[in-house]
């Protein structure tokens, strides 16, 4: 197993933080010289990966875009040895990731036509603490004349009934099963791992993630150079995603009052998960609470033995997106796959009982962290959530957030001969979440961030 420098990473980038707010800025670099002083300030304060003694009030982290190292002047060498999908963007490649038609850059938020060069973090324990941070943090822009801020997107955990809760809008307990990998101090969860020929679990390689590592092939994955600027960084796609609950709401309770097993149960097929977290694989007719409190136990399941969807449809959302053992080898094409979520809700939460509207401005941050753009984040993104032909479900898209565009989409819930448990078909599927912006960064370590502000990224 590797031994982690955990003061050279990321804190962002090694563990997911639980505090309840967050700010995300993007912001244009203005001048290289100038803008590497702001990196040299800004690294001073950057969260490593390093254990807390006791938790901090809030944390700070930072990553470019392509542009933003090409403003900063690296090394053309040094830029030309970054991934293709990393160098041409988001944007660039939106038909590769079915960003089309409604999710076109040309609908996205006007922030995402500007020359967007750094993302900085904050994450805090209120929005008091968060505030000061910002502002710190936009004093240093001032300050060092480096950098100019574009957009500020907060985002916050869902309160209901004064308590920070796990949900996300369309009602869901989310943060389940972010992958193990080797290095990080942290107990190993069942499930999120891989899976080993005696049908335990194990972390995922370091490489999968953190660059400079072996991977699950035992390569080291594609790295800029030179090593100093890569080992211990990794890539991340963000991708602010806009959620239409009214329309949400409304197709389930159409769909629900036709489906045998009911609304709930129809939810529950949808995303894989009943709403409190329940996986409908290891409980598929009731939500079962004991089961969601015991971690070892709520994300400890596979789909082999489940091939035709009986108790957990081969659509559903978290098993397209993680399939597990579903497509043989043990679960070992899938470890190619994996991705880290990190991720908070945006803007007001609509209580089940009140009125929504689809032009109410709510969503999710979503952040895939991993070690190729191209292998892990966007092959999902195509293959698994755009297009069902790795599940044998044809054209058929992830129907919570793939693309529809009000076309003939739809969704099978397999079931089986039980009663309750008949299989059903939903149609006509509308987009239930809109794509309002995303890019590509690279998040260095802090030995690099140190080589980008002193100017002596050297390739040779």
């Amino acid at each position: 197993m590797p031994k982690l420098n955990l003061f050279d990473i990321q804190g962002f980038v090694a563990r997911g933080y639980t505090f309840p707010c967050a700010s995300f800025l993007l912001a244009e670099i203005l001048d290289h010289q100038a803008g590497r002083n702001f990196v040299g300030r800004v690294t001073r304060q950057v969260t490593s990966a390093e254990r807390w003694d006791s938790k901090p009030h809030s944390t700070l982290n930072i990553g470019f875009t392509w542009k933003g190292l090409q403003k900063l002047r690296l090394p053309d060498a040094t830029l030309l040895s970054f991934p293709v999908e990393f160098y041409q963007g988001m944007r660039a490649r939106h038909c590769i990731l079915g960003d089309v038609g409604k999710n076109d850059p040309s609908n996205w938020e006007s922030v995402w036509n500007e020359d967007i060069h750094v993302w900085l973090a904050i994450y805090a324990e209120g929005p008091e603490e968060l505030a000061r941070r910002c502002d710190e943090v936009v004093r240093l822009m001032q300050e060092t004349c480096g950098a100019r801020l574009l957009y500020t997107q907060q985002a916050a955990l869902i309160c209901i009934d004064g308590k920070p809760t796990s949900k996300e809008h369309f009602g869901y307990t989310d943060g389940f099963g972010n992958p193990d990998f080797e290095g990080v101090e942290r107990k190993t969860v069942p499930g999120q791992g891989k899976l080993t020929p005696d049908g335990k679990w194990a972390p995922l390689a370091t490489g999968e993630f953190i660059l400079g590592y072996p991977d699950e092939a035992r390569e080291l994955p594609v790295c800029p150079v030179p090593y100093l600027l890569g080992i211990n960084g990794t890539f991340m796609a963000y991708r602010k995603m806009h959620q239409n609950v009214a329309s949400f709401r409304k197709y389930l309770a159409e769909k629900g009052s036709q489906y045998p097993g009911g609304e709930e149960k129809l939810a529950a097929k949808f995303v894989g998960r009943w709403k409190d977290g329940t996986p409908v694989e290891l409980s598929p007719d009731r939500p079962d609470p004991d089961l969601v409190q015991q971690p070892s136990r709520s994300t400890d399941f596979t789909y082999g033995k489940d091939l035709d969807g009986a108790r957990c449809p081969i659509g559903s959302h978290i098993r397209r997106s993680n399939p597990r053992d579903a497509f043989g080898f043990n679960g070992q094409l899938v470890n190619r796959r994996r991705i880290m979520r990190r991720g908070l809700p945006y803007g007001a939460y609509t209580p089940p009982d009140q009125p929504a509207s689809d032009a109410d401005d709510h969503g999710i941050v979503f952040m895939a962290l991993g070690a190729s753009l191209f292998r892990q984040f966007e092959f999902v993104q195509q293959q698994w959530i755009e297009y069902g032909n790795d599940a044998r479900l044809g054209n058929d898209k992830d129907l919570m957030v793939g693309c529809h565009n009000g076309g003939n989409d739809g969704f099978t819930v397999q079931g089986s001969a039980e009663p309750g448990n008949t299989p059903f078909i939903c149609g006509s599927l509308p987009n239930f979440v809109d794509m309002r912006g995303g890019e590509y960064f690279f998040l260095p370590s802090l030995t690099a961030l140190r080589l980008i502000a002193d100017g002596t990224v050297d390739p040779r």
